[in-house]
């Protein structure tokens, strides 16, 4: 659990390694006084005001820092990454928005998901049909991020014993859950929320079979593309924009389907459910890893509902759902329930495990997004993406470990014949 050890994030909130490259130092005057940019500046005021070092000696934390910021954002991406396919910085720094749009975009998202203190999601005056837009949104803002803190399979897994890597238990947990829809050589499958397409390509690879995947973020469909083309899969798997509430496919249009902890945005289960329900040839299977309370929530409980809220808010979640209402919604809209069980209970180890690190390895990383914030390398608006993706990420370790949430519930249904 060494390569996620960085503030911040999953998937989705998931914890940030990597950071834009500082820029290159400004030509002076020979002669002239060297001023130091008004990031770095702020940086060690920041240092010296909470009594970490005696005036002067913060300076040479702010240099350690910005240092370790660059080397981060020169090869975590690669480092890092989930697949073994990589991605470089210089790859990413364009990002999904332009600069000056970034604080604009990160207000709408936190006015939309602020919750109303009561574990039960966005505000009843909110209109939660207006969701996927924001989800759109907060995609924008995070993928860069996720991808170079967290790899390209922006999802949770158990931890496997032994030394086993994250990537290995990375690749497993998604094996699990092709297995359970049936993929195999000559099938295809749907990828129902597929991010930058992590998971399909490891699906794709494990099993033979052609996976097609959607998103509704157009950056994620260019930085999918781009990893496909790498992959040498072309023509197994493939991307497509759009809604998971409206597909732009036919009836009957893929052998089985799989969600990897993406259904949990969509204003409701059953109309996200009954779309894959349609897209499914008739006895075809699906599987799918949901985000769900479970038994031990007590909502009479402000630690647990500030906790519910914290999740719902950082993740662009509408709220989150029981079991119970996950497999009422399956019903629903036509599918039989095959089986379900958590894949966090145990004997899974923990998946919560990369979230867990320690407080002064957040404050660290907090102060290098804003010292970088400051100088402009990183837009307005980013250090306060980075506190939510940071209290999140502090929420989702304390959620697993009090066991009220799981991102892991394996439900597989079947389209009756």
């Amino acid at each position: 659990g060494q390569r996620a050890r960085a503030a911040g994030l999953p998937p989705p909130s998931l914890p940030p390694r990597a950071l834009p490259p500082l820029p290159a130092r400004p030509s002076r005057a020979p002669g002239s006084a060297r001023t130091p940019p008004p990031g770095a500046a702020m940086a060690a005021e920041a240092v010296e005001s909470a009594g970490w070092l005696a005036p002067g000696g913060a300076w040479l934390v702010v240099g350690a820092l910005a240092a370790a910021g660059l080397f981060n954002a020169l090869y975590a991406g690669k480092r890092y990454a989930t697949d073994g396919e990589g991605t470089a910085a210089t790859e990413l720094i364009s990002g999904a928005l332009e600069k000056k749009r970034v604080k604009g975009e990160w207000k709408e998202y936190d006015a939309f998901f602020t919750q109303n203190g009561t574990g039960d999601g966005v505000p009843a005056a909110s209109d939660k049909s207006k969701a996927p837009g924001f989800v759109d949104k907060f995609y924008n803002l995070v993928t860069d991020i996720y991808e170079w803190g967290w790899g390209e399979s922006f999802h949770f897994s158990p931890a496997l014993p032994g030394r086993k890597s994250d990537a290995e238990a990375t690749r497993a947990h998604e094996a699990a859950l092709a297995r359970a829809c049936g993929l195999r050589e000559g099938r295809t499958a749907l990828d129902a929320g597929c991010g930058v397409g992590g998971p399909m390509r490891n699906i794709a690879r494990a099993t033979g079979g052609k996976v097609t995947g959607l998103t509704i973020n157009e950056y994620q469909v260019q930085r999918c593309e781009a990893h496909n083309r790498r992959s040498g899969l072309e023509g197994r798997v493939s991307v497509v924009q759009g809604n998971f509430l409206s597909m732009p496919f036919e009836d009957a249009s893929f052998d089985c389907a799989y969600s990897i902890e993406a259904t949990c945005h969509a204003p409701n289960l059953e109309s996200v459910y009954g779309e894959i329900h349609r897209v499914l040839k008739p006895g075809g299977l699906y599987a799918t890893y949901e985000w769900l309370t479970t038994d031990l929530y007590d909502k009479s409980d402000p630690r647990h509902v500030r906790i519910i809220d914290s999740i719902c808010h950082g993740n662009a979640l509408p709220d989150l759902r029981t079991l119970g209402d996950a497999l009422a919604a399956a019903k629903a809209v036509g599918f039989e329930v095959v089986e379900e069980a958590d894949a966090a209970l145990p004997p899974a180890l923990p998946w919560y495990r990369r979230l867990n690190i320690s407080a002064w390895e957040y404050r660290l990383n907090g102060l290098v997004v804003r010292a970088l914030t400051a100088i402009g390398v990183a837009p307005q608006g980013t250090a306060e993406v980075h506190k939510m993706l940071v209290e999140v990420a502090r929420d989702l370790a304390e959620a697993g470990e009090l066991g009220i949430f799981t991102p892991m519930h394996r439900i597989v249904l079947r389209k009756r014949a």
